[in-house]
């Protein structure tokens, strides 16, 4: 694996979104020509009627950062561990010829061609047995393309020939093909959660080192930017910088006591958020804090159980993180390491995340088995996962298959989905009350276009994160 394979797609992102934002000016601009034309030859008042009405429009229907057509195919290339099997639909009930253990990592790619009304409504394909609804999975509204149901946690009714697929807004189309990962049950082995922010450990894998017998979580940066609910009490902007770091670096050591890791397994590293690419651009030299006006890592530190290398003299460079992540590994010894995906995953911080670990694992005696990646952000759409909180998780969009992985998907229960959204309702970066323009823009989607907000929370990440899978991709090291 390259390292620094993700570097590419942090620019291709950037790329993406300015394109995505001229067309939304080219937009703007034809549709208030428009307006200004009616007005000018129908109706003086037409323009005051129709501008609210195209801007409501725009927002239930085309707000969404989809960079990408809905007719193109998703991609994926898997590893030899990930077997084919015969499936095919008949009545609407799956069949298969396969004998499960019940824990396998279960995907059926499949065509999904949307109706007239799923260009309007978020097309779905809901799982049932008889008329038991187990699973909702949703995709993109006009969507026609290949597309990879997760199937995981649904071995016995696959088995027996009871599970039914049934298309909303959607129709499923052959031919398919079922993907089948054998059973492995990484919670038996030590985990160690690489977390480039704190509450990204709980975004991802909440439900998995929940319930290992042993788990560890490591932060590497306090997350201190983008302060303005605090400056809106009255701080300063370095005084808000600062306590918001301070809070994200409590809620990095106290939030993991929820799901029963000690804080002796916790630990905040205090780098400063979005600074580690120009940590590794230049390895010796100390980059302060964007907005706290800070060049000391160790404030933030304060909460660690054990001291780190990096606290000799406090310095916010990229070797004094590749020594602090050697001694972590080298004191938790863990067989499995969960961090960012080297090329699903474009945030800065997330692609250095994964190349610092790589880097500190050159040479040292101790090395891990198992590597789980996963995405909590993406290139090409910023709603996935699609749905709804409580819904399951199919595959991310991927265009081009590059390189071959394994697919490990958990399956989390209505109480581990409900402790996990407590955890996050736990961390301070979710709980400022969204912009108005994002409430607005949410309730007219609920309004027009039947999209539910989540019931625990009004942060996007509820949604996205409190789900019935958790879906990562395994390599054996």
């Amino acid at each position: 694996m390259q390292p620094r394979a993700g570097v590419a797609g942090v620019s291709r992102k950037q790329q993406l979104l300015k394109r995505h934002r001229r067309n939304k000016r080219l937009g703007v601009l034809a549709g208030l020509a428009l307006s200004l034309l009616s007005g000018i030859i129908l109706a003086w008042w037409l323009p005051l009627l129709l501008l609210p009405l195209l801007w409501m429009a725009h927002e239930a229907w085309f707000a969404d950062h989809l960079f990408y057509s809905p007719g193109e195919d998703y991609r994926f290339r898997f590893a030899e561990q990930t077997r084919e099997l015969a499936v095919e639909l008949r009545d609407g009930r799956l069949v298969a010829d396969v004998s499960l253990e019940g824990e396998e990592t279960l995907l059926l790619e499949v065509r999904i061609r949307s109706g007239w009304l799923g260009r309007l409504l978020d097309p779905r394909v809901e799982l049932l047995e008889g008329d038991e609804i187990h699973d909702r999975q949703t995709f993109e509204r006009g969507v026609d393309g290949m597309r990879f149901l997760n199937l995981t946690g649904l071995a016995a009714p696959l088995q027996a020939g009871r599970l039914r697929l049934q298309g909303r807004h959607c129709r499923l189309a052959g031919p398919m093909r079922l993907w089948m990962t054998p059973a492995s049950d990484l919670r038996r082995r030590r985990v160690m959660v690489i977390a480039p922010h704190a509450d990204d450990a709980e975004l991802a894998a909440y439900g998995l080192y929940s319930q290992c017998d042993e788990s560890w979580v490591v932060t590497l940066t306090a997350g201190e930017i983008e302060a303005e609910h605090y400056r809106q009490m009255g701080m300063s902007s370095a005084e808000a910088a600062r306590m918001k770091g301070r809070l994200r670096a409590w809620d990095s050591i106290a939030v993991p006591r929820w799901a029963g890791v000690p804080e002796s397994r916790c630990v905040q590293l205090g780098y400063f958020c979005l600074q580690l690419p120009a940590m590794q651009a230049a390895p010796y030299q100390p980059q302060a804090s964007r907005e706290a006006d800070m060049v000391d890592i160790r404030p933030f530190r304060c909460f660690n159980p054990f001291p780190l290398p990096g606290d000799a003299d406090g310095a916010p460079t990229w070797n004094n993180l590749l020594a602090d992540l050697r001694a972590m590994l080298e004191k938790a010894r863990p067989h499995v390491l969960v961090m960012p995906h080297p090329t699903l995953d474009p945030h800065p911080d997330h692609v250095c995340a994964q190349a610092a670990v790589f880097e500190a694992l050159q040479g040292l005696a101790w090395q891990p088995e198992t590597l789980l990646c996963y995405a909590n952000h993406l290139h090409d759409n910023d709603r996935w996962p699609m749905g709804d909180s409580g819904d399951g998780v199919a595959l991310p969009p991927q265009l081009e298959a590059i390189a071959a992985w394994t697919p490990y998907s958990l399956v989390l229960d209505e109480a581990t989905q409900r402790d996990k959204a407590m955890a996050l309702g736990m961390m301070h970066d979710l709980q400022p009350p969204a912009p108005f323009k994002r409430r607005l823009r949410r309730l007219l989607q609920r309004w027009l276009a039947g999209r539910r907000p989540s019931p625990y929370g009004e942060n996007e990440f509820f949604r996205k994160a409190v789900r019935r899978h958790e879906l990562f991709w395994r390599r054996d090291l």
